[in-house]
């Protein structure tokens, strides 16, 4: 079974940087994109970046300009550098990976900014 595994989370000062890291184990393929998503305490989970099979990326309005998602298939991995933190961007962050037979989810990291 495919399983993911994020690392790179923190606490760090706003106006800082991180970087996420999703590592997928196990059988893995026909993979047709990766995303990371975010919750906050009361809040939906919600998309943050994607990444399709043929390299175009997607995010979210809050974070464009910011964060920046990339990936190294020989690694299997899945990157989420993110820059310019802000408070809100504090949450649960997640790994999800998808083919089209499965989709599979990290256990998430947590991501916490200070003012």
């Amino acid at each position: 079974q495919v399983q993911l595994v994020e690392s790179g989370g923190g606490l760090v000062q706003a106006g800082g940087s991180l970087r996420l890291s999703c590592v997928a184990s196990g059988r893995i393929f026909g993979v047709n994109g990766a995303s990371w998503y975010r919750q906050a305490p009361g809040k939906q989970r919600e998309l943050v970046a994607g990444i399709a099979s043929g390299g175009s990326t997607n995010y979210a309005d809050s974070v464009k300009g910011r964060f920046t998602i990339s990936r190294d298939n020989a690694k299997n991995t899945v990157y989420l550098e993110m820059n310019s933190l802000k408070p809100e961007d504090t949450a649960v962050y997640y790994c999800n990976v998808r083919s089209a037979f499965w989709t599979k989810w990290g256990q998430g990291t947590q991501v916490t900014v200070s003012s």
